[in-house]
């Protein structure tokens, strides 16, 4: 049985996730290495734990969230299709059960919220996980002024996932410095993720906010 540790010993695995890092920081995108991978699989996790879904699910979900960006070692464009292609084949050398092997892939192919849609629960646990990360500590950039998504990225000291069983509500809160970034610069960017965001909440039986600054904005 695969667990997120057997992929951060693999050298094929950490060699991917390692050039998708330096490819995406040559072409002035935030962090995409080692930090944000451990971070969207520990909340995809958390997600699907939090709402009681079966042990197979939650490591399955830890799973697609290591491997979701692996990809970009090819090329960021559709960087979601290839990263599913590449974790089939490393995930079949690796002996897992083909059903899983599916789901995982699935969760990878459909993450992107340019061209996915959360089909499955560990495809919207995998979403939510993703698009919640806004971080200044994702910021490589010294040059703040250009780049909008570098500025909203630097003004977010914390952003975080919380799941409500109860309620079936998840919410994003996060915590910015609008003299940095004005929030609307966070729309301006990242409205796509909050649709993306609230489907996925949707297919996981939930309902979606999205807290900023203590203030509710959906």
């Amino acid at each position: 049985m695969i667990t997120v540790e057997d992929l951060r010993n693999d050298p094929r695995i950490k060699g991917l996730i390692e050039r998708s890092r330096s490819n995406l920081v040559k072409l002035g995108y935030t962090e995409h290495g080692f930090r944000h991978v451990e971070r969207v699989s520990r909340d995809a996790g958390m997600i699907l734990k939090a709402l009681g879904y079966p042990k197979r699910d939650v490591r399955l979900a830890e799973l697609a969230g290591y491997m979701h960006d692996m990809g970009a070692a090819v090329n960021r464009v559709q960087h979601e299709q290839t990263g599913a292609i590449i974790a089939m084949q490393v995930l079949e050398e690796m002996g897992v059960p083909f059903d899983e092997i599916l789901d995982v892939i699935t969760a990878i192919g459909n993450h992107h919220e340019e061209t996915g849609e959360p089909v499955t629960a560990i495809t919207a646990a995998l979403i939510l996980a993703d698009k919640i990360d806004v971080d200044r500590s994702r910021v490589v950039a010294s040059d703040l002024a250009h780049d909008i998504h570098d500025r909203v990225n630097f003004a977010a000291s914390s952003g975080r996932v919380e799941v409500d069983p109860e309620q079936r509500i998840i919410t994003y809160h996060i915590e910015t410095t609008t003299e940095i970034s004005p929030v609307i610069e966070y729309f301006e960017i990242f409205t796509a993720r909050m649709i993306i965001a609230r489907k996925a909440a949707n297919a996981l039986g939930c309902s979606f906010q999205l807290w900023i600054n203590n203030t509710r904005m959906l």
